[in-house]
């Protein structure tokens, strides 16, 4: 963390954002579109001393103070109007330091270390660029706008993406809900049922092979032809976990209300399984 002129803090989050070329010049520019004045200059014989001269004329200080009246409500009107009575003497003198202790102003930026320099908005940016020349300031703005467009679709993207992701939870959560089997009620697991093959379909799939079959009778084949991987897996543990209770001598319907519950403790964990979800793929 940095602290700037007027105590305005400078933190990572305000550290480079991009860098555009202008006419052989790499531009840094900070967020909230802070551009580089110093790198404007950095291939111009005393450079430096061109910004501060810009400074220093009446018109430019006039300019900016007005840009700060515009936008920034903590300015200090009086002490601008004190400088710029001062600008045009032999002995005026003024830094962007100075400038921002004095005014308060937020519109330039004086910045130490890496990425240091001098720093202004983009409108005062592209002001100064006029120094420097007309062409340098129309492919400044050229090359600015180009990355504001390809800032603009790179977000398109991210929304595009995050949307994704958003509808790609909607539709697994949709898909869990209906993977889970659901707990069986009285008369579920009261009845006495034909086969064993189908007391495991009802702890799983909630319905009997026939009844499947009445359900789904554009579909060929049986219902555990369309289990998906977790579900093979569950009914696979179901199956062992039956003959054991068979073996116990556990009772039909105790039977079936124990597997239901073991099928649906099983399939909530089976599908929060990343490698599981591996295996679908």
């Amino acid at each position: 963390m940095k602290i700037v002129g007027d105590g305005k803090v400078i933190t990572q989050m305000d550290i480079i954002m991009a860098k555009i070329t202008v006419l052989e010049s790499n531009i840094t520019i900070l967020k909230d579109d802070y551009i580089s004045l110093t790198d404007m200059v950095r291939n111009i014989e005393n450079g430096l001393v061109l910004i501060e001269k810009w400074l220093r004329n009446k018109n430019t200080i006039e300019f900016i103070g007005i840009w700060e009246e515009m936008y920034n409500a903590d300015f200090n009107s009086p002490e601008f109007e004190g400088i710029k009575n001062e600008a045009g003497y032999n002995r005026f003198s003024l830094s962007v330091k100075m400038w921002i202790n004095k005014t308060n102003a937020h519109g330039l930026i004086a910045k130490a270390g890496r990425y240091g320099g001098t720093y202004a908005h983009k409108d005062i940016a592209f002001e100064f660029a006029s120094w420097i020349s007309p062409k340098f300031k129309l492919f400044l703005i050229k090359e600015f706008q180009r990355l504001k467009e390809d800032e603009q679709k790179q977000l398109g993207w991210d929304i595009k993406r995050n949307l994704t992701k958003i509808n790609y939870r909607i539709h697994t959560d949709a898909i869990k809900e209906n993977l889970i089997p659901k707990q069986l009620q009285a008369s579920q697991i009261s009845f006495v049922y034909a086969s064993e093959a189908d007391i495991l379909n009802v702890a799983l799939f909630s319905m009997t092979a026939k009844q499947w079959q009445e359900a789904n009778k554009d579909k060929k084949g049986n219902i555990r032809d369309y289990a998906d991987v977790n579900q093979l897996v569950c009914l696979a543990n179901l199956e062992s976990l039956n003959a054991h209770f068979i073996s116990e001598n556990i009772s039909q319907p105790q039977r079936i209300e124990k597997l239901n519950q073991v099928a649906i403790k099983q399939m909530n964990i089976l599908l929060s399984d990343k490698s599981m979800k591996k295996l679908e793929k």
